[in-house]
C-alpha cells in the first residue's frame, strides 16, 4: 500500500481485527515509556523513537504519569519463559502464564496489549519483543521506530501481519508515508479518541489527503 493508493478501505483495513470488527483507539495521556532489558544505547534510541512518532501525530510525552508512573512498558527478552520470572509482572497482565505458554507455542517475536481509559481511549500498552531470528538481526532504530509506531495507535491485529511499516530511505528506516499521514489523522482532535464505527475509516481517509478536518 502506497500513499497515492490510500483508500478507505485500505484505512478501514488498518483498524479492522480478524473477528471482522473495525476497532480505533488513539493515546487520550500523554506517553511516558519506559524500557527493560536492552542497554541505556538502545533505551535512547527506542525514547528517540518514541518521541519521533509522537511528535509525528502531533501528541505529547511527559516525564511520568500521575496515576501509573509510567504508561508504556516495553520488555526484550531472548527466550518468553523470562517473563514468568518478572517481579509482578502478572499484576500487569493478568494471566500471564498462559499468555507465555501462547507466545512459546506461536513461536512469536512480539506482543502488544492495550488497557483502556473511560472513553475508550488508550491508557496503558504493554510490549513483549523477543530478540531472536529476524528481530535479532534488525538494526536498533528500525526495531524501535517499527514498535513505536505500533504503539501509537490501536491498530487492527492484521494490520502489520505482512508488511512492515517502515521503508527505507537512503539505507535510513524511515516510517512508510501512509502509516504516517493515517497516524497524523488519527490524533486529529475533531475525532474521537476512539471508535467501533467503521465509518470512521472515511474521515480518517479524508484527513489524509488534507491533513485538516474534513
Amino acid at each position: 500500500m502506497s500513499e497515492e493508493l490510500l483508500t478507505p478501505e485500505a484505512v478501514a483495513a488498518l483498524f479492522t481485527g480478524a473477528d471482522g470488527a473495525f476497532r480505533f483507539a488513539r493515546w487520550g495521556r500523554p506517553i511516558v515509556p519506559v524500557v527493560f532489558g536492552v542497554e541505556d544505547q538502545t533505551l535512547e534510541v527506542f525514547k528517540g523513537a518514541v518521541e519521533a512518532v509522537v511528535t509525528l501525530a502531533g501528541h505529547k510525552m511527559a516525564e511520568t504519569d500521575p496515576e501509573l508512573g509510567a504508561n508504556l512498558m516495553v520488555f526484550f527478552c531472548r527466550d518468553w519463559a523470562e517473563l514468568s520470572g518478572v517481579p509482578n509482572l502478572g499484576d500487569l497482565v493478568p494471566g500471564l502464564d498462559g499468555l507465555v505458554d501462547r507466545l512459546i507455542a506461536a513461536e512469536a517475536t512480539q506482543y502488544r496489549t492495550f488497557r483502556m481509559d473511560e472513553a475508550g481511549a488508550i491508557k496503558v500498552c504493554v510490549v513483549f519483543i523477543r530478540v531472536a531470528g529476524a528481530v535479532a538481526d534488525m538494526p536498533a532504530d528500525a526495531l524501535c521506530l517499527s514498535q513505536a509506531a505500533q504503539m501509537i495507535l490501536l491498530w487492527g491485529d492484521r494490520a502489520f501481519a505482512e508488511t512492515s511499516p517502515l521503508a527505507l530511505a537512503k539505507g535510513v528506516a524511515v516510517l512508510k508515508p501512509e502509516v504516517g499521514a493515517v497516524i497524523r489523522a488519527a490524533y486529529d482532535p475533531t475525532l474521537p479518541a476512539a471508535s467501533n464505527d467503521p465509518s470512521l475509516a472515511l474521515r480518517l481517509y479524508a484527513r489524509t489527503l488534507t491533513g485538516g478536518a474534513a
